[in-house]
């Protein structure tokens, strides 16, 4: 037992420093390699504790203060027991895996009572001739506050607290009876809509760029403002206003550096416990177990270590250095965070105010000593020396996976094979393997969906942007008349219908452009990491619709209230491209990405599939064809023509899915589809802006 205890003890030390240095890596990777450690941690390190408690306890009820090593031994056991509230506590870095784990908060709650209870027992039976009696008792402190605070925050970031803390308070507006009563009866009250004198000033791109600091204050002040869109609070249109003015004369780089460091907000509320320790309360606890753990180290070095075992002094001088390491890191990245930069930046505002009025030199001069604390930091970033502090460096991923139906089709395994990994639930296992591929956000990418939704932003009226999936695209183009026959194939059917026919349209245009340098360089399997791969809108066509069909087929969560039965349609789909490639392709063993192709094309399509067929099949391969044609007529328009259709689709369905979802994805690597949410919403493309005429005012003739 002796073993077992120190065993799990050192293993639940070695958990917590796991998890401080590891867990703020899933924001920024989407592996599973990343993400399946991290979660075999976050579950261990709760279990480990328990079973390390219940060791100690089981060793003092069988009498383990009195074995061969003496009474000391028991001491040391009661010494050790608040270590482990402090590992309940966890990290900074990382309180709930999943949002589910928020919703958990109460069972953490009778956890902590229940441990703490286990933890003062153990502390019972040594007690009152503990040697350790003080140091136990500092450490006892520092455990409990760490793990309320770890209680406390889940409970803040679960739902029904978290929308309770955003929700505005009531507001009855204007007194109604009497304001109607005077314009009744004297005839001398003209109502005035609120909104109606306040227009939006939308400006151009005024050609400056956003420094780091700039950039994390105005994202912390919109995420302070747009905090209810996980749960679906409704916004004015001050709101609206004064996020679309500022967007509007930004470049699409400092857009999406904004919008990235605004969901490092949100990861870090839903996520962390910084909504907890960035508060007077949460720095004055956070000082408070600071001191009781140095101050245990202190008293424990200079106790007469006379009867302790060799091996237990090693072992308790390894939980409290490590103990006094964690804290120590969780203060530097305490300070470095972006929620101190984002404090001094803004309270640096309000100090130039203050010196403006002539008030505030003591407040003056600590935002002067702050400014340049915020400088010293970004500097590092910017020198990008091996110790830097990359504090702004990759807020996520940045990866677009990719799958296309082309691709699967071609290189599926045999019918034989395909079962038997069916059979052995592995298929899914294989697919992800042989066809998933990434490619990375790069800069032209973010250009063409800023400039198309700051496009629809300018001209568009907010009902039609939302809930346009294509048609809006086709008719506010150059080539809008002959646009006109292509509208049924966005107007006419479904979401989910749409998204796979333009998907396969536009792998049919992109693998028989005659003007493409080498028309299967996306199918050699080699994934493309630069702005290469979105340099020109044909592959930027590409990289778009075969991120949308991966959501749909991979990310059926996110897809779910927009897609319908896609992935039934994509299942009938791949049955008919199935027995049409086995009977004009792999029999001529022609299986190239062209070759197959130009054969669908070859396919007469002067009829409707579905007047031939009927409808019982969902299969839309040979729609896909008629689109595909109809597209090729433009020529160089084409892919101007799908650019924009794809981004509307893609606008479409990140407005459309639930905030939820989006929510999920901050803590997986992030998706390109939740950067586009938020970027509609600051652009004022959301039907969360529902409050368009305010109060209304009295104005006398």
């Amino acid at each position: 037992m002796e073993m077992n205890i120190q065993v799990a003890v050192l293993a639940s030390l070695f958990l917590q420093v796991f998890l401080i240095f590891i867990a703020p890596i899933r924001k920024k990777y989407s592996s599973s390699w990343i993400l399946t450690p991290i979660w075999l941690a976050y579950l261990l390190a709760d279990l480990v504790v328990d079973y390390a408690l219940g060791l100690i306890s089981r060793a003092q009820v069988a009498g383990g203060a009195s074995d061969s090593k003496g009474d000391a031994y028991g001491d040391v056991l009661a010494f050790w027991a608040p270590f482990l509230l402090l590992h309940l506590g966890g990290p900074d870095t990382i309180t709930a895996f999943a949002l589910e784990d928020n919703e958990l908060w109460r069972r953490h709650l009778l956890n902590l009572l229940f441990q703490l209870g286990a933890a003062g027992y153990v502390f019972y039976q040594s007690f009152p001739s503990s040697k350790l009696a003080v140091p136990t008792v500092l450490m006892f402190i520092g455990g409990t506050i760490k793990y309320i605070e770890r209680t406390h925050a889940l409970h803040l970031a679960s739902f029904s607290k978290f929308r309770d803390s955003v929700l505005p308070p009531a507001d009855p507006g204007p007194n109604y009876a009497k304001l109607v009563e005077g314009y009744v009866t004297t005839k001398i009250l003209a109502m005035v809509p609120e909104s109606k004198s306040q227009l939006v000033n939308v400006a151009e791109e005024d050609g400056k760029d956003l420094d780091d600091k700039e950039v994390i204050k105005e994202a912390f002040s919109y995420f302070k403002t747009f905090r209810g869109l996980l749960v679906d609070v409704i916004f004015s249109f001050q709101e609206r206003n004064g996020s679309k003015q500022f967007f509007m004369c930004r470049t699409a780089k400092d857009a999406f550096r904004v919008i990235e460091a605004e969901l490092n907000f949100f990861y870090d509320v839903l996520y962390t416990k910084a909504d907890i320790v960035h508060r007077q309360l949460g720095y004055a606890f956070r000082a408070i177990s600071i001191v009781f753990i140095v101050s245990a180290l202190a008293s424990f070095y200079f106790l007469s270590k006379h009867g302790f075992h060799e091996n237990d002094m090693r072992i308790t001088y390894t939980l409290l250095l490590g103990a006094i390491g964690l804290e120590f890191v969780a203060l530097v990245r305490l300070i470095c965070s972006d929620w101190t930069i984002a404090c001094i930046a803004t309270s640096e505002e309000q100090g130039r105010s203050d010196q403006e009025q002539k008030k505030g030199h003591f407040r003056s001069l600590f935002i002067y000593m702050g400014s340049n604390f915020i400088n010293f930091l970004l500097k590092f970033k910017s020198e990008r020396s091996p110790f830097a502090l990359h504090i702004l460096h990759a807020r996520w991923s940045k990866s677009i996976f990719q799958y296309n139906f082309l691709e699967t089709q071609l290189k599926k395994c045999p019918n034989r094979i395909e079962k038997l990994l069916g059979f052995l639930s592995l298929k899914e296992f294989v697919d992800d393997w042989k066809f998933k591929k990434v490619e990375q956000f790069s800069e032209k990418l973010g250009e063409l969906i800023f400039d198309k939704l700051k496009r629809k932003a300018r001209w568009g009226s907010t009902d039609e942007i939302c809930g346009s999936r294509g048609k809006w695209a086709l008719e506010h183009n150059d080539s809008r008349d002959k646009c006109k026959k292509l509208l049924r194939f966005v107007c006419d059917v479904d979401y989910g219908k749409s998204l796979l026919l333009w998907h396969i349209a536009t792998e049919l245009c992109y693998n028989t452009d005659e003007s493409a340098t080498d028309p299967d360089e996306s199918a050699t399997g080699c994934c493309c990491n630069t702005d290469q791969s979105t340099n020109d809108p044909r592959k930027t066509c590409k990289v778009l619709s075969d991120y949308m069909i991966y959501l749909m087929i991979k990310q059926p969560g996110m897809m779910s209230g927009v897609a319908g039965i896609g992935q039934i349609r994509f299942r009938d789909t791949c049955a008919e491209a199935d027995r049409f490639f086995e009977e004009n392709i792999f029999r001529k063993r022609n299986t190239s990405k062209r070759n197959a192709c130009r054969i669908l094309l070859s396919v007469p399509t002067e009829k409707d599939p579905a007047v031939v067929k009927g409808d019982r099949s969902k299969s839309v391969l040979f729609d896909a064809c008629i689109l595909a044609k109809e597209l090729q007529k433009f020529q160089h328009k084409t892919w101007e023509i799908l650019s924009e259709v794809w981004v509307e689709l893609l606008g479409y369905a990140a407005i459309h899915c639930q905030p939820f979802m989006h929510a999920q994805q901050l803590s997986k690597g992030g998706e390109l589809l939740t950067l586009v949410w938020l970027l509609m919403v600051q652009l004022g493309l959301s039907e969360q802006f529902q409050i368009e005429d305010g109060h209304l005012s009295a104005r006398a003739y």
